[in-house]
């Protein structure tokens, strides 16, 4: 791969992690737009790593924050008048983690995991920019992290899990699941982002088996160049999106979403 595509592909995997857009539909464009083939399992794990990278340098007194306060919670033997917001907080990104887990493991099964069907992504890309849309228009917008419980992240859960299926958009589906639970749009963004976490660890993991099976050859450079490259354009996109979303609403992504679903029926 030459340096220009290793940063499309960054700039695409670390935009698209954070922003409610689809990059399963991205990653389907990209090959009609430029005539590549596909970029390899090796070059999948990079990409996600600096996305990872840039979530956990973005967030780090968050994690740090979190990680502290469960520590004296479970040193405290679990008392409730221990379990504070950000023990909440913790606990319920684990808890939202869950239903995507279960869901993946039985697609992984029955081998519905890999299914990507460009008509599919085109059809959920537009369908989900219209869920967008009505969540953000009709939310009440009155809760931030603090009001965050078990239920209602098992609910955002519920939506990443929908996110398996391609073209649906992880970020997107958990800030839409989270604006029609009451929550801001900063709120909503951030926890989404905070969910990644798991999520990013979860799918280089698989994919690094993945890799070692197929004892596929590793360009350590390009490796590099991807993470780097990707961790970047991860934080560029989480910065935007929390100082984009305390002025505006979400509409300039479901208009983006149902032009992207439009352009990907056009080339099948």
């Amino acid at each position: 791969m030459t340096t220009l595509q290793i940063f499309i592909l960054s700039l695409i995997q670390g935009l698209t992690e954070f922003l409610p857009v689809s990059s399963s539909g991205h990653l389907v464009l990209l090959p009609h737009l430029f005539g590549w083939h596909n970029q390899g399992l090796e070059m999948d794990v990079a990409l996600h790593v600096g996305t990872l990278v840039a979530v956990l340098l973005y967030f780090w007194q968050d994690i740090w924050g979190m990680i502290t306060h469960f520590f004296k919670y479970c040193l405290s033997g679990f008392r409730l008048n221990a379990l504070d917001h950000q023990v909440r907080l913790a606990l319920s990104l684990v808890i939202a983690t869950l239903p995507a887990v279960v869901v993946g493991f039985i697609l992984k099964k029955t081998g519905l995991d890999g299914v990507r069907q460009v008509g599919v992504i085109a059809t959920t890309s537009i369908v989900f920019a219209l869920v967008l849309f009505v969540t953000d228009y009709m939310g009440s917008k009155k809760k931030d992290l603090t009001d965050i419980t078990f239920k209602r992240g098992f609910l955002i859960g519920l939506g990443q899990a929908i996110a398996l299926i391609p073209g649906v958009s992880r970020s997107g589906i958990c800030i839409s699941t989270a604006l029609s639970l009451g929550f801001t749009r900063v709120a909503a963004a951030r926890f989404a982002f905070l969910m990644s976490i798991p999520s990013i660890i979860g799918a280089a993991t698989l994919t690094t088996f993945d890799v070692i099976k197929d004892d596929i050859p590793i360009v350590w450079g390009n490796l590099g160049l991807g993470i780097l490259f990707s961790a970047l354009a991860g934080l560029a996109a989480i910065h935007f999106m929390l100082i984009f979303l305390t002025r505006h609403s979400l509409t300039i992504f479901v208009i983006y979403r149902i032009l992207l679903g439009l352009g990907i029926w056009m080339i099948l």
